[in-house]
């Protein structure tokens, strides 16, 4: 998968909150501020990882600034460069330090950074559990170039004699970097108007899409940003983009999905989805599914979520007597629409709790192999290569198993759906041989580790918070 440093449900669930809490295995940087060896100066933690990674092989790091609830996690994976990115708080400001994947040894870390004054509600409720709004980081790949960017909500220029201005302030930095105090290539601030939590960064069409104004990963208000010239575009009037909104009996709060070179990916908020001046979705639809829906005629498909240029849509469906059947997916390019591959799953969306077609939710996240051969979102599966689908979803006796990361090689990890007498409980983790298929799916086991991204120069990377609220950052090598 394009590792990010958000999480989606079924992996915050996956990190535990209890037991061992990390120890910084390596030196990170001596007392002049180098880049210190790579070895290990405490032992390795404990981890009950899967068999295809060895526990004693790899590196830790521990990150303790973070609050007790937090929406997403200062760490992120460079897949093109082979680094593992961490944000570390210090009094003068952050620090972003880049280790490789498979040595740990320190690469680069940078000067610190300043983010943008948080808003005043960021801190949250940690008596209600409310998260708080923290910096944090990701890694973007854009035409061929791969850079980390840190990234903060809050106000810039707010003093005793102004209010100041609320924006998202983006630094930009080489993922291939090297040295100590590196200063970014530039930094960006992108105006927004959001409560804290509803900012959300997406990098699924190759440019880096800034969202805000709702809670869920595709929020209603957008700006596309070229981080190699700091260009904006801001998308404040989605409905205008696509003239078949225009055309539809019914159609509102569309959204932009994903930025890319060519333009943005555009849902409409009732059905229908595309590139404006590009594609259509209408043209691009599976065999046998409806072009339109209802009494109204909207459009039939939703984009279900994007990742690495592909995106996931959703169809309803009829069988010859006009009755509701499966849902279709389909996965497309997100450049052309190309359709890549289709399948009929019983994991329906709209029975999601909170989501809708016009919504930012979603209960999954779209996961893909380094390789872009495997794509899933929770029990919705596709071998690209074998233009196939593999439906994970329950059928009432087999319980659904939702995935969150997948290896080149088809071996995939996620959780068993909980039922209503397990609530409360860990997850129950599972592994499936997608080249094999849904008889392959086996039981690890409570408390099993999962990798959060895999096949980073051989390893895998893995996150566990402490009962002291830190963050250990662990690297494993594949067996």
């Amino acid at each position: 998968m394009r590792a990010r440093a958000v999480m989606g449900t079924i992996l915050l669930a996956a990190i535990s909150l209890t037991g061992c809490g990390g120890e910084d295995g390596g030196r990170g940087n001596d007392k002049n501020g180098a880049p210190a060896p790579s070895h290990q100066d405490k032992p390795l933690a404990e981890l009950d990882v899967p068999a295809a990674y060895d526990a004693g092989k790899g590196w830790d790091e521990t990150l303790t600034w973070l609050p007790e609830a937090v929406e997403t996690l200062p760490v992120t994976a460079a897949p093109r460069t082979g680094g593992i990115a961490l944000l570390h708080a210090a009094p003068d400001g952050y620090t972003v330090k880049v280790r490789a994947a498979d040595t740990g040894r320190v690469r680069w870390t940078s000067a610190p950074w300043d983010p943008p004054t948080p808003l005043e509600d960021a801190a949250g409720d940690p008596a209600r559990g409310d998260a708080t709004e923290i910096p944090d980081v990701i890694a973007v790949e854009q035409d061929g170039r791969e850079y980390i960017v840190a990234y903060g909500h809050g106000l810039r220029g707010k003093d005793e004699l102004h209010e100041g201005t609320e924006v998202v302030g983006l630094a930009v930095y080489a993922a291939d970097a090297t040295g100590t105090a590196v200063k970014p290539l530039r930094q960006i601030e992108v105006p927004v108007t959001a409560n804290p939590g509803e900012v959300h960064l997406s990098t699924a069409g190759g440019r880096l899409l800034v969202g805000w104004d709702e809670d869920g990963p595709y929020p209603l208000l957008s700006a596309a940003v070229d981080l190699a010239t700091g260009k904006t575009v801001t998308y404040d009037d989605t409905d205008a983009l696509l003239p078949q909104c225009a055309e539809a009996e019914m159609c509102s709060r569309s959204r932009v999905m994903a930025a890319t070179a060519q333009g943005p990916l555009v849902g409409m908020g009732d059905g229908g989805f595309g590139m404006p001046g590009r594609w259509f979705s209408d043209t691009v639809r599976p065999d046998g599914v409806p072009a339109r829906l209802g009494i109204y005629k909207q459009w039939n498909g939703t984009v279900y979520g994007a990742n690495d240029g592909l995106l996931l849509a959703h169809w309803e469906a009829v069988d010859e007597r006009g009755s509701d059947t499966d849902p279709v997916w389909s996965v497309h390019d997100v450049r052309t629409g190309a359709l890549k591959a289709t399948s009929t799953c019983g994991y329906d969306p709209k029975d999601d709790r909170g989501w809708h077609d016009s919504g930012a939710e979603r209960e999954h996240s779209v996961v893909t192999s380094l390789d872009g051969r495997y794509l899933a979102a929770g029990p919705v599966a596709f071998d690209l290569r074998k233009e196939k689908g593999i439906c994970l979803a329950g059928d009432g006796d087999r319980k659904s198993v939702a995935l969150v990361s997948i290896h080149d090689d088809g071996t995939a990890y996620g959780s068993v759906e909980k039922n209503t007498s397990t609530e409360g409980t860990p997850p129950v983790i599972a592994q499936v041989d997608l080249t094999a298929g849904l008889d392959s799916a086996k039981v690890l086991g409570t408390g099993t580790d999962v990798p959060f991204a895999t096949g980073l120069r051989g390893a895998g990377l893995f996150l566990h918070r402490g009962d002291d609220l830190s963050l250990r950052v662990s690297l494993r090598r594949e067996r």
